[in-house]
């Protein structure tokens, strides 16, 4: 079994909770305070990301684009952030390059309790024997100190905590209504520098961070969101370095609570991923 590319697209799927975790309820109101055209943009996006927490869940599509020619990665399924950040979605197994671990055209991966899980084949042989998923913690990800930096933020990674995480932004603009999938929105952009992230900051300077390595240690995160429709986000947009993450949003609320695979079925190879990304840093 080739873990390098397992490696490579826990990198990919970790950036969204890293640039969007870790701001502090109401930040966007506060700085809505502002009696100023910066105040009412600010304004608008704090009655967005409040009715977004409220909804909790959403169903979306989302796609990582690298700069390296191996082409964007989709994935499709649920976010959940009403009782904790989850998801549980399905990605080509052939775009994510873990053809090694799944023979079927897709690839089930869970991210719950800070921990990422994908239903693999069971090998014959090896730490996969005879088990249906593999699992990687958090700190195979983000390095130790990333990976403190995030424990203990509730929703964080939710598409709530990516507005709120504006608290950060320099330069808000409103750029006017745009018709994006059939809906009249209102797009908005900003830029966050990494380095007013306060704690997590770590998780992207942190050397054996995977998403350190696959953004290129991008030191902002540009930010477009596109806001519609009864005050909630159509699209975001998040290119950190290298690396674009892009998430459109079908339906809010109602979807399935995102729980961790049976032990029994799981083998932990988050060491293994760790000895594998220091061979490639």
């Amino acid at each position: 079994m080739k873990l390098r590319y397992t490696a490579a697209w826990v990198g990919f799927t970790a950036v969204t909770v890293v640039a969007a975790s870790g701001c502090g309820a109401g930040s966007v109101q506060h700085a809505a305070d502002a009696v100023d055209d910066a105040g009412t943009i600010m304004a608008a996006l704090a009655r967005a990301t409040d009715r977004t927490e409220q909804l909790g869940s959403a169903e979306i599509s989302m796609t990582t684009d690298m700069a390296n020619g191996s082409g964007p990665v989709r994935m499709e399924g649920t976010y959940s952030w009403g009782d904790g950040f989850a998801y549980d979605v399905e990605m080509d197994t052939k775009a994510a390059q873990m053809q090694e671990v799944q023979d079927a055209p897709t690839i089930r991966m869970l991210f719950v309790d800070g921990d990422y899980y994908y239903d693999v084949d069971p090998q014959p042989s090896g730490p996969l024997k005879g088990k249906e998923w593999m699992k990687i913690d958090g700190s195979a990800v983000f390095g130790e100190k990333g990976a403190q930096a995030l424990s203990g933020n509730t929703g964080g990674g939710s598409p709530s905590a990516t507005m709120r995480s504006l608290k950060y932004a320099q330069d808000v603009k409103d750029l006017g209504e745009q018709t994006l999938a059939g809906q009249r929105t209102t797009h908005y952009r900003a830029v966050i520098d990494t380095s007013r992230l306060g704690k997590l900051k770590d998780a992207y300077g942190d050397k054996d961070s995977l998403v350190n390595s696959m953004t290129g240690g991008g030191t902002s995160i540009d930010m477009d969101l596109w806001v519609g429709a009864k005050d909630l986000p159509v699209r975001i947009k998040q290119v950190v370095g290298k690396m674009t993450v892009t998430m459109d949003f079908r339906k809010f609320g109602a979807t399935a609570k995102v729980t961790p695979p049976p032990a029994a079925q799981t083998a932990d190879v988050s060491d293994l991923i760790k000895q594998t990304a220091k061979k490639q840093g």
